[in-house]
């Protein structure tokens, strides 16, 4: 009577493995100087993206929801180390963008609604992105493409391990699997265009 493992549970063990493998390669060539990351990306993601994991678990999200529950404690980590290594070179639109994933997750605690929320929370998580291709335009040497096609590549996997899969439970993870694997391709686009 051998036990079997489910499919979910491979690929959240799968996501896990490949998000967190690419967190520790991608803190080390922070730390080594090789990337630098805009910090005001990462808070705002560690608000997104922790707000939409409480909704994902809610949503019936299950094993899909490890990674990002994990994740969220990396990114916010991630912000705590670039508060003294990352990029600080913060906007007016940065600023909005930080109210706004305030906003986001206040329509999720206080108003109790989560569809609305999610949809705000990746609307807002994929704005986060504005300063790190901003940044990235001028500076495509300071982002490793290959990081945000892994990070994209966990999301997918993340998606594989949904138990459930509705609105509450795709719309975050599909939106930003989509932005990772965006940026990465525009990294590579302007490294060839720049001299």
């Amino acid at each position: 009577m051998g036990s079997s493992v489910d499919l979910n549970t491979i690929w959240a063990a799968l996501s896990v493995l490949v998000g967190i493998s690419t967190v520790t390669l991608y803190t080390k060539s922070i730390f080594s100087g090789d990337t630098k990351p805009h910090e005001f990306t990462w808070l705002i993601w560690a608000i997104t993206q922790g707000t939409a994991t409480a909704i994902l678990w809610q949503a019936g999200g299950g094993k899909g929801a490890i990674y990002l529950t994990i994740g969220t404690v990396i990114v916010f980590a991630i912000f705590i180390l670039l508060l003294f290594r990352g990029s600080r070179n913060i906007t007016n639109s940065d600023v909005l963008v930080l109210a706004l994933a305030l906003l986001g997750f206040g329509i999720w605690w206080f108003l109790e609604n989560p569809l609305l929320a999610v949809i705000l929370m990746s609307s807002i998580d994929v704005s986060g992105y504005i300063p790190t291709f901003r940044k990235s335009y001028s500076l495509p040497d300071t982002e490793t493409s290959a990081f945000w096609f892994a990070f994209g590549a966990t999301n997918i996997l993340s998606i594989l391990a949904l138990e459930n899969y509705n609105a509450l439970t795709l719309t975050y993870l599909v939106s930003i699997a989509a932005a990772n694997i965006s940026l990465g391709l525009f990294l590579i686009w302007r490294r060839q265009r720049t001299p």
